[in-house]
């Protein structure tokens, strides 16, 4: 019966990638050799500045981004200022009149993103009956969520805009094969700094790194930290290594 544990094992370990490779009919994800990759991996800020421009200039009309506040911008590198000026360009609920009605204010640095609609049975009546998710946390909802959602924007199949008669969209990576959000990036969305057009592989590159740092804005901090714990650790077992040595060797001789 022995002869059949490795086998048995080597299914076992063979299925989460199997089940990672197919989902349902899902392709898996392209790997990507993202910035933040590895141990020293950092966030690289001019991309995270063009996928927020790609967020605001699409994105945000359907999708809400709830746990990030404008100030969070300065973590990206838009200064006090700019994030300042950002949040001005939106309105918040503010409050009651005199009357007890309500009233609206622009936003401040202190905010979240605004929600694009006033609750999910508009939402659902807006978009074919699917309620847009929020994308505050889709890269961690997502097994190897960053590839899966660049993967997910930049299928051929998909990027055509040809959908199906329930007004579908074929995507290899969306888990039952069809989408009900039509190809959100086409080129001439959003321009480089010398005016060109952002090609849409560059556009998603931009933004699921901007949504990656939106689930995870801490990473950097987490992995600095984590440095400095080995770098200790590292050091007090060389002191323990050479108190260990003093404390027995006058036992050795």
């Amino acid at each position: 019966m022995n002869r059949f544990i490795p086998a048995i094992l080597a299914l076992f370990l063979a299925m989460p990638t199997a089940a990672l490779a197919s989902g349902d009919g899902q392709e898996a994800p392209a790997q990507h050799p993202w910035s933040w990759n590895g141990i020293f991996g950092t966030y690289d800020r001019e991309q995270l500045q063009g996928g927020l421009e790609v967020f605001l200039a699409q994105c945000i009309n359907c999708h809400g981004l709830k746990y990030i506040h404008f100030r969070d911008l300065v973590q990206i590198g838009l200064s006090e200022d700019q994030a300042k000026a950002l949040a001005e360009g939106f309105d918040v609920a503010g409050d009651p009149d005199e009357w007890g009605d309500p009233t609206t204010r622009p936003a401040a640095l202190f905010d979240g993103f605004p929600d694009p609609y006033r609750n999910n049975t508009e939402a659902a009546a807006l978009n074919n009956g699917a309620v847009p998710p929020d994308l505050s946390l889709m890269v961690k909802a997502r097994p190897d969520g960053s590839n899966y959602i660049l993967s997910l924007l930049t299928d051929e199949d998909y990027n055509e805009g040809n959908p199906d008669d329930d007004g579908l969209y074929p995507n290899h990576y969306f888990s039952s094969g069809a989408i009900a959000m039509a190809p959100p990036l086409f080129e001439g969305l959003v321009q480089d700094h010398d005016g060109n057009d952002v090609s849409v592989e560059e556009m998603a590159v931009n933004v699921t790194a901007f949504l990656t740092w939106a689930a995870e804005p801490k990473l950097e901090d987490r992995k600095g930290m984590g440095l400095k714990v080995l770098l200790f650790l590292l050091v007090l077992t060389g002191l323990l290594y050479v108190c260990k040595r003093k404390i027995w060797a006058d036992v050795a001789h």
